[in-house]
């Protein structure tokens, strides 16, 4: 689920960029140029040509949103897939753990210095069992601006009043959008607080139809 890379932040600036910058709370860097999930994102004015700008630096890719996510001593997040793949690097942490859930295999965090790349169509979870927090860089891989032209336009939004809707997509539906992203048969994704819409090449139709759940109400276009 996830894989080391070659690319590596050297050892001091990630403490040099801690020391200057303390990271209180989960931080985005940077900001959005056009499409949210598309088109490349900019760092922030407050971060320009400072540290965590050399650290960003030092992944040589067009990047989507990069966020410092901290976990509290103690604490995780909930089982979840995303659309996009991400890279991570481990900032700090003590017997802190990427979950793999549909493999039941947990990854160790530890601050290596390498970039990893992970592929987030797996059900995943993360949780820090230590004493300090877990901080880790994020960032969003854009996704694939497809050039397919059979496809269908579709809108998901709940189909009744429900807490968990955001749970449910991310188990449901976000490993199946994610593989067909990577795959050039997802495009113009876009969600808002009540719905999600994007179109889908017209030979996935049928398994995406399979997904689909008492929950979610669909509309075809």
């Amino acid at each position: 689920m996830i894989t080391k890379q070659l690319w590596q932040c050297p050892p001091g600036l990630i403490d040099q960029a801690l020391k200057e910058f303390p990271i209180v709370e989960t931080t985005v860097l940077n900001e959005p140029t056009g499409n949210f999930f598309y088109d490349k994102w900019k760092i922030k004015d407050f971060f320009k040509d400072t540290v965590w700008q050399q650290v960003l630096d030092t992944l040589p890719y067009t990047i989507g949103q990069a966020r410092i996510i901290k976990i509290d001593p103690g604490e995780s997040y909930m089982a979840h897939a995303d659309i996009d793949n991400r890279w991570h690097l481990n900032l700090t942490g003590e017997q802190s753990y990427l979950i793999d859930l549909d493999n039941k295999f947990m990854h160790e965090c530890v601050r290596d210095h390498h970039w990893a790349y992970m592929d987030a169509s797996r059900l995943h979870a993360a949780t820090n069992y230590g004493s300090i927090p877990r901080l880790q860089l994020v960032i969003r891989e854009l996704l694939v601006s497809s050039s397919n032209t059979n496809m269908i336009s579709i809108t998901i939004a709940p189909a009744y009043t429900q807490s968990d809707f955001r749970y449910k997509f991310d188990n449901v539906l976000s490993p199946f959008l994610n593989r067909v992203n990577q795959t050039g048969k997802l495009a113009n994704f876009n969600h808002n607080l009540s719905s999600s819409n994007f179109k889908l090449a017209t030979d996935m139709l049928d398994e995406f139809k399979e997904l689909i759940t008492q929950d979610f109400q669909v509309t075809y276009d």
